[in-house]
């Protein structure tokens, strides 16, 4: 079905609206890419390294060995070039054969964090 069909549609004499996708509701595409990051959370002296699974020009799905949990607010690096921003958990975490999936969000907007020129969205 396409998008303007799954927006709209006529049933009867009235007009029907679908509720967006889980893809058309997303603020950022994501991109799959699995790289190493560095997380500092507060009062650990040592980072515990992760890495990756998808991101986007707002945030990431980062896979740690254990979970965050949602609302915890931490530093992200990026160890290849060295630079960090500050996030936050925006779901629970959840489990995978890999480690602890957390959904993060940047704090303050950081789109070329990842090396990645995004497209502009066309929500």
């Amino acid at each position: 079905m396409s998008n303007s069909l799954r927006r709209k549609w006529t049933s009867g004499d009235s007009n029907c609206e679908a509720q967006p996708t889980a893809e058309e509701r997303r603020r950022a595409q994501r991109v799959l890419l699995r790289m190493p990051v560095l997380v500092h959370i507060a009062n650990n002296p040592k980072a515990i390294e992760g890495f990756t699974h998808t991101v986007s020009a707002t945030g990431a799905m980062i896979i740690l060995r254990e979970g965050i949990p949602q609302g915890t607010k931490f530093i992200v690096e990026n160890p290849k070039t060295q630079q960090k921003v500050e996030v936050n958990v925006v779901r629970p975490p959840q489990m995978n054969q890999e480690g602890s999936l957390i959904p993060v969000e940047f704090l303050s907007p950081a789109p070329l964090f990842w090396n990645i020129v995004f497209p502009p969205n066309g929500n």
